[in-house]
């Protein structure tokens, strides 16, 4: 029995619970949050036994094999770092850290504390997308030379998760202040491991980042709307293939789409999430001369809750680990400069 306690007990840690409880041989031993009301009716709906308002108490005084880091992002490094020191495998959602300095100190420690790490990419669950990696590792593919992705969200222009302009929910991701690093830093995360798990590893980027104006002296209540809303990205990878990366929340339409291409010289896949995450299609062998595409239903994959489960049991990470993690945010904080800056950036 693996016993494993949760760290924050907010909006995403539901699904972390109830992934966790759907797995055999897995058991909810504890949970925390700085918020005393609220971790003990989380812990009431999911039947765990023990609640605690701080992580140090939790970790001397729990038995828990594995922690979940479900807390605000600025949270991330520092719990997860505490929670390997005491030996724990650890689950952390994304982005890994709120900067490659923090990511790569707990990708080392990680490493040297010989724990189990994963950061919660969730879109990994995709099998589609898994799919798409073996599709373009076995060759059939060619050479890759195109690579198009993009993550389209819209709830700043509908009400479909709310009504943005009255919830602190939605404001605080538009005020850097209220440690918002924008839609790059929020989805961003997911659409750079999205494009580039399939193809390999980044080697520049060049990115645009845009703040647009959203209410009188883009400002509502104590929340400055300063925070960037869309982002442009040109990706060079290390093999020589390039991309175009674009996310938004103003993609009126799009409540929440991941899309990707990706164009060899033998071949081609596309996929997009909302309409199915275990189909694409591909433009294979003959099949590329007559631009005909076929839809290929894809394996069932783990969810990364089960890869995390079946990582403790095995002694191996599987992905996406910390390591992962960590270049994913080097990718992010070279996007900031570059716009800064007006400049790629090579990684």
């Amino acid at each position: 029995m693996i016993k494993l306690a949760l760290i924050g007990t907010g909006g995403m840690a539901n699904a972390h619970a109830r992934s966790f409880n759907d797995i055999r041989g897995v058991k909810l031993v504890a949970a925390c949050d700085v918020d005393a009301k609220r971790v003990a009716e989380f812990a009431k709906t999911y039947s765990i036994p023990k609640t605690y308002t701080s992580v140090e108490a939790l970790l001397a005084e729990s038995d828990c094999d594995a922690v979940s880091v479900v807390t605000p992002d600025t949270w991330h490094a520092p719990i997860s770092l505490q929670a390997m020191k005491a030996g724990k495998h650890v689950l952390c959602e994304k982005p890994l850290a709120t900067n490659y300095p923090d990511a790569k100190k707990m990708a080392d420690a990680a490493r040297r504390r010989g724990v189990i790490n994963m950061v919660n990419f969730s879109y990994r669950n995709a099998s589609a997308l898994q799919a798409a990696a073996d599709l373009v590792a076995s060759g059939k593919l060619g050479e890759v030379r195109h690579v198009s992705a993009s993550y389209l969200q819209s709830w700043l222009t509908c009400n479909a998760w709310g009504e943005w302009t009255t919830s602190p929910t939605w404001l605080w991701r538009l005020s850097s202040e209220h440690g918002s690093k924008g839609v790059l830093g929020d989805i961003g995360v997911h659409i750079l491991d999205f494009a580039s798990y399939p193809v390999g590893k980044m080697k520049s980027v060049n990115c645009k980042l845009h703040t647009f104006k959203k209410a009188r002296g883009n400002k509502i209540g104590p929340y400055k709307l300063d925070a960037n809303d869309s982002a442009l990205i040109r990706v060079e990878f290390a093999n020589g293939a390039m991309a175009s990366v674009e996310t938004t929340r103003f993609a009126t339409g799009h409540i929440n789409r991941l899309f990707l291409s990706i164009h060899g010289t033998l071949g081609a896949l596309r996929m997009d999430l909302d309409t199915s995450y275990d189909e694409m299609e591909v433009c294979l062998g003959e099949d590329r001369h007559r631009q005909a595409w076929k839809t290929v239903k894809c394996k069932k994959t783990p969810s990364i809750y089960q890869r995390f489960v079946n990582s403790i049991r095995t002694g191996d990470v599987d992905q996406a680990g910390f390591k992962r993690g960590a270049e994913i945010q080097k990718a992010l904080d070279a996007c900031f400069v570059s716009d800064a800056e007006d400049r790629t950036i090579q990684l």
